[in-house]
């Protein structure tokens, strides 16, 4: 009598144990499980059964969902962004750093002006000097007795004394060191006179070529 045989498919049923990985099921960090489903086949030559484990894991399927990146449109987006902030926040920084000089200029004048007084009133006698003997006397800083402080350049001209003809006089002034482009250190030229009194205008950047040029120059704040 033959006897047939008879091949038992067993699909994910497995009894009850601690171990989770015993049977092929295991738990990740998440909380999700994977599963390991057996399935059965049957071996041709000798009507053997063995199972061949699939692994269906849901992490493993939405992993490429996650991974995302910036579209070309979006860095195109970007980068527009940033050009209009830089080309709205250079000009205005350029312009006040041309503000600043300008404030230096004058104050550098000033200190010029109050530096001749010393001058003449001292070692001087009755004579003012240029910005190169002024710094030898310790009246004025390296910078500005070298000719060139905060993007302006400065001259001192004096005038000797003459008794029973004229008396002493000097002028200074003080131009920007860039006139023109992006890198301009200034718009207005300036200069001061034995008087004290301020004068400047933009009409050119160049120096005054004498005291009744800087004159004639407009007064400023003094």
């Amino acid at each position: 009598m033959t006897k047939r045989s008879k091949t038992i498919e067993v699909s994910g049923v497995f009894p009850r144990s601690t171990n989770p990985f015993q049977y092929g099921t295991e738990v990740d960090d998440g909380g999700i499980d994977k599963s390991r489903a057996a399935v059965v086949r049957r071996d041709k030559a000798g009507g053997r059964e063995e199972p061949k484990n699939q692994l269906i894991s849901k992490g493993d399927q939405n992993m490429n969902k996650n991974q995302k990146g910036f579209s070309l449109i979006e860095l195109l987006i970007v980068v527009a962004i940033i050009g209009i902030i830089a080309a709205i926040a250079i000009p205005n920084l350029l312009a006040s750093r041309r503000a600043a000089n300008e404030g230096s200029a004058q104050s550098s004048l000033r200190t010029i002006h109050s530096s001749e007084a010393t001058y003449q009133a001292t070692v001087g006698a009755g004579n003012y000097a240029d910005l190169a003997t002024l710094m030898a006397g310790n009246l004025v800083d390296s910078a500005l007795g070298g000719g060139g402080k905060s993007g302006y350049n400065f001259v001192s001209t004096p005038t000797a004394l003459v008794v029973g003809v004229s008396p002493a006089t000097f002028f200074a002034t003080a131009v920007p060191q860039v006139t023109s482009g992006i890198g301009q250190t200034g718009t207005r030229r300036f200069g001061i006179v034995t008087d004290g009194t301020l004068h400047g205008d933009s009409v050119a950047l160049t120096a005054y070529a004498n005291e009744a040029a800087v004159l004639a120059a407009p007064v400023l704040g003094n």
